[in-house]
């Protein structure tokens, strides 16, 4: 078991360098009849910007960004299907929950779309900016890799990694406890700030488990690098310094070569949570690149 707690925090390590509609609300979330791709709060007018948090994480981690960023826009937290209490979705989870966002903001007519996406929430807009060049004005991408799987496995193809394949077998038969043990190993390798290594850990412990396993797996598959080019928008690329800050910020060089227009920002001891690590200047950049019509 050791072996699997190593590889999946050298996962998180290397970090740091079907279609339907949650039903709207204002401030609270919509529990839904049945399983959907995601739930979404929403709070303020204007024009939209979309929240997207990262693997296993809750929308709710956007609450203080939203709140210090204060800009004349309506804001949407999203939620995913197998985490913050939301139920499962079937099989393929990453792709199911990217199309059900772009049909989303399709059926509501959103235009000058803002994203901001953490993590895989960073690939998500990605994924969205390349579908809706026309319709997706800025993006931020916090701490995301384009394919992490590059960087975590060099020349190992996606097809190595399946459902059913014998690690995620074992990950699904862990007890509790030795789940346990390893979320909180990755909580402490995602964050400096102390206090949140148990919010974290809790996540993850909390989440359904074949939707932290199968989707773990839809990741370690994804390679964006092949779209970026279609990503018309503006795009700032916000990137944790920890374990090296300079080899961190070669790998984002060469992840994001072929995004045309990006700008790269590296935060200073900073794990894979820069918000919880370094809230004041992410706030501020955040708002410094958002407010910029140029």
């Amino acid at each position: 078991m050791t072996k699997l707690i190593k590889i999946s925090v050298l996962f998180i390590i290397c970090l740091n360098c079907t279609t339907s509609f949650a039903l709207q609300t204002t401030n609270t979330k919509t529990e839904a009849a049945s399983p959907t791709p995601f739930t979404v709060d929403i709070t303020g007018e204007g024009q939209p910007i979309l929240y997207l948090p990262g693997f296993a994480t809750p929308g709710t981690i956007w609450t203080e960004t939203v709140t210090h960023v204060n800009l004349d826009r309506k804001s949407y937290l999203f939620s995913y299907a197998g985490f913050n209490g939301n139920p499962p979705i079937a099989m393929p989870w990453y792709a199911t929950i990217k199309t059900a966002i772009i049909d989303y903001i399709k059926a509501n007519n959103m235009s000058d779309v803002i994203i901001v996406g953490h993590s895989m929430g960073g690939n998500l807009a990605i994924d969205i900016a390349a579908a809706l060049p026309n319709t997706i004005s800025k993006i931020i991408i916090v701490d995301a890799l384009a394919c992490m799987r590059d960087v975590m496995m060099p020349n190992v193809p996606a097809d190595n990694f399946y459902y059913d394949s014998p690690y995620n077998t074992q990950m699904l038969e862990m007890d509790t406890e030795q789940f346990k043990s390893m979320a909180l190993m990755m909580a402490s390798n995602m964050t400096l700030n102390q206090d949140k290594v148990e919010t974290i850990t809790n996540w993850l412990v909390n989440a359904d488990r074949k939707t932290w396993v199968y989707g773990y797996t839809d990741l370690l598959k994804l390679d964006l690098r092949p779209i970026l080019s279609k990503v018309q928008c503006q795009t700032l690329i916000l990137g944790a310094s920890f374990p090296d800050a300079n080899l961190a910020e070669q790998n984002y060089k060469k992840q994001y070569a072929n995004l045309p227009n990006k700008t790269i920002v590296m935060a200073s001891n900073s794990k894979h949570f820069i918000m919880f690590d370094q809230p004041d200047w992410f706030y501020k950049t955040v708002t410094n690149f958002l407010i910029d019509e140029k």
